[in-house]
């Protein structure tokens, strides 16, 4: 326990990359969730081919591949940039995946009326899926966006492979000066799980204050 208090400045600095991490990659996540869902319920094929394509491919790939071809491999081609910053993408291209897939289920269970009466009303398919499909869709999956968001914050340890130095990799390196497994990663497993409960608690309120009822 002492080695946890000693080092205690060390591990908040990884906790707060870890919330800064797990925050910007949530936010450009559910913005390519959006724009890839728009995409899979599109009237134009080919922009239906591309999202289903996109969504497949991430959902089939290791996050973990994704972080070390884009931090060891793209400096090779000339492309460099901030560490935080390229794993922050890279999450956020990852999750978006799985953010478009939670958000098409909720497209699909609007009732095909209410895209028929928006229609009727002269809207056109983005009016109809800004403003009548999409805030019901948004209703619906806010538990399930809600677990994505809890699997991407365990997600960011993964960043401390690459170097990030997340709350991950500070409890490595103290564990490496203090040789207290127990307790170093025992608190740092704690601090991923008060992050979890948190999320759980605010999606189960929103859920509640938001639900639709059928």
């Amino acid at each position: 326990m002492s080695a946890l208090l000693d080092h205690l400045p060390e591990l908040w600095q990884g906790l707060v990359v870890t919330l800064q991490l797990t925050a910007a990659s949530f936010a450009g996540a559910a913005v390519m969730g959006l724009v890839i869902t728009a995409m899979r319920v599109s009237p134009v094929g080919v922009l239906r081919g591309i999202g289903t394509a996109y969504v497949e491919t991430f959902q089939n790939l290791p996050l973990l591949v994704l972080l070390v071809l884009a931090v060891f491999g793209l400096p090779e081609i000339g492309l460099k940039a901030d560490l935080l910053v390229t794993a922050m993408i890279v999450i956020a291209l990852y999750e978006a995946a799985y953010i478009a897939e939670a958000l098409r289920s909720g497209v699909n269970a609007v009732s095909a009326g209410q895209g028929e009466a928006a229609r009727a009303l002269g809207l056109t398919f983005g009016q109809s899926l800004r403003h009548v499909v999409l805030p019901q869709a948004l209703r619906t999956v806010i538990q399930p966006v809600g677990n994505i968001f809890i699997a991407l914050t365990m997600n960011t340890s993964l960043a401390a492979a690459v170097g990030v130095v997340d709350l991950t990799a500070a409890a490595n390196r103290v564990n490496l000066a203090e040789a207290q497994p127990i307790p170093i990663f025992v608190g740092a497993g704690l601090a991923y799980a008060l992050i979890a409960a948190c999320a759980g608690f605010v999606t189960g309120r929103l859920e509640r204050r938001l639900v639709v009822v059928r």
